[in-house]
């Protein structure tokens, strides 16, 4: 019996912006800055790549390359990058405090 596998992609499940957000808030639980570009560059994939990088103000390729997760974007192109395809950063405590 012949078995084929296709090549794993995350982009490919990817499909909604609750999906999105459920994917990017399980890597920032990781602290990865590696993992978190490479997640962006996930979403990227799933959108317009081509056009998402146009609106960055990049070519693809160093888009591709700062999203890889073996590139190392500036805070100011992860901000751009979320910011054109529509999410915001946020900061919350790791844990919270009761009051005295």
């Amino acid at each position: 019996m012949d078995v084929k596998f296709s090549r794993y992609g995350t982009a490919d499940y990817l499909k909604t912006e609750d999906d999105i957000a459920a994917y990017l808030d399980a890597v920032m639980e990781d602290g990865d800055p590696a993992l978190i570009a490479a997640a962006l560059g996930d979403v990227a994939r799933a959108r317009n790549f081509s056009q998402l990088a146009r609106d960055v103000g990049m070519s693809r390729q160093g888009l591709d390359k700062a999203l890889s997760g073996e590139g190392n974007p500036s805070l100011a192109t992860v901000v751009k990058v979320a910011q054109v395809l529509g999410l915001r950063l946020s900061f919350k405590p790791t844990h919270t405090t009761q009051p005295a």
